[in-house]
Order: C-alpha cells, then structure tokens, then sequence
C-alpha cells in the first residue's frame, strides 16, 4: 500500500499577522507623516486654527474638570513689535537665522546644563519647538523626537524664517489658556503687540521656557540677560 505523502507544513499563522501588522503600522506612520508634512506646506500660506497644545490642553481640562478659557488671536508679524520679536529669539534661539533647523551647539550647551543642573532652556530650535506646538503637544518620547527630526526640514524648506517666526510667536504657549504674543500681550500687560515696550518683551520671552509656572513680574533677572543679549546681538 501506498505511503500517504504528508502534507507541506503551513508557516505559523502568528508570523504572518506580525508581518501584517507591522505592515499596516508602516502604512499608518508614513500617512500621518505625509499628512504632517502636507499640513506644513499649507501653513505657508494659511493659519492654523489650534494646534496639537491647545488640544493637549482642553483635554486636561476636561479630564481634571477644570475651568477652562482659551485666548488666542492669530497677527501678522509686522503688528508684532521688532522688540518682542528679537526678545524671543535672543531667549529661545539666538542662531535662528543661521541655523537650517537645528542648533547642535545649542544642543551641547542644553545637555551640559542638564548634567550640571543650571540648564535655563532647552537646546530646541524656535523650529523644532513650532513642529512640536502644531503636531505633538509637550510629551516627549523617542518616537516624537524622532518624527519632530524628519519634520524640521521640511518646515525650514517649506515656509521660510520669516513664516516660522510668526507661526511661533502665535501660537506658542504663554500661560494658563493663552496663546500667541497677542493674548500674552493683553493677558499680562494691557497692550497690544505692536505696542508692546522692550522691558515687557523681555520679560515675556523669559517665561517661555515654563510658561505654566513663570509670570512675566517674576522675571526681571532673565529678562535683564535677554536685555543684554539683545544689546549684544545689536538689537
């Protein structure tokens, strides 16, 4: 009698749902990636309406059951006064007009002053912290580090210093609900941001680093430094 052949071993069904997940997990990051990118390009000309912060935000207002009012006025850069705008970069990233994204001595300085416990701000470019307002909110992990690096270039070739800064200044976090150099101008001043003077400018770009703990009032040393920053930068 005939040996009955047996039959081809299948491959374990496990392997092939890995693969296919895997796959789709692929497919999935290269989407939002593309739609990340896709949204940049289109800030060039329009203003975003909310950002992955403001979003963060009213989450945890509803979670914690909260209050919760939200200020944010998007302006052009020209009704930003010059003083504010040349505070926050001397504060936040004083090489924003030489570097194409990223500031890697900036970077060293930041992981000294991590080791050394005397670090004032981070080493994140005022580009970098733009791709993290409008998509990633303030976590961090590896992941978003790592997706924020792709991004960056992206936002320096698509939309331009000029573009950047005023997409910054607007949308950026200034305190509890408010967003932007205009709410933060009216929220802690009284004023506008056109009008706003260099001592008050300096003083609000000194909160930016822990916009949720600091108060502009509170600031007069930073803000003496970014003065001086400033003068030195010959602003």
């Amino acid at each position: 009698m005939p040996e009955t052949p047996e039959p081809a071993p299948t491959p374990p069904q496990r392997k092939v749902s890995l693969r296919f997940f895997a796959l789709c997990l692929l497919i999935a990051v290269t989407l939002l990636w593309s739609l990340a990118a896709l949204t940049l390009v289109a800030a060039r000309w329009i203003d975003p309406p909310t950002t992955a912060v403001h979003a963060q935000r009213r989450l945890q207002s509803w979670i914690h059951r909260t209050p919760y009012h939200e200020r944010y006025e998007f302006v052009p850069l020209n009704q930003i006064a010059l003083n504010f705008q040349h505070a926050v970069i001397a504060a936040e990233d004083a090489r924003f007009y030489q570097h194409h994204g990223f500031d890697w001595h900036a970077m060293e300085l930041a992981a000294e002053g991590d080791v050394e416990g005397a670090r004032i701000r981070g080493g994140s470019t005022i580009t970098q912290q733009l791709v993290k307002n409008l998509f990633f909110g303030t976590g961090r992990s590896i992941l978003r580090k790592g997706a924020e690096f792709t991004l960056v270039p992206v936002a320096e070739r698509a939309l331009g210093k000029q573009r950047i800064l005023e997409l910054y200044l607007n949308v950026v976090e200034w305190g509890p609900g408010v967003y932007g150099a205009e709410a933060a101008c009216h929220y802690y001043f009284r004023t506008s941001a056109r009008n706003i003077d260099r001592q008050q400018a300096a003083q609000l770009a000194a909160i930016l680093p822990l916009p949720l703990k600091r108060r502009p009032d509170h600031m007069q040393h930073y803000s003496a430094i970014i003065q001086e920053r400033m003068r030195q930068m010959g602003w």
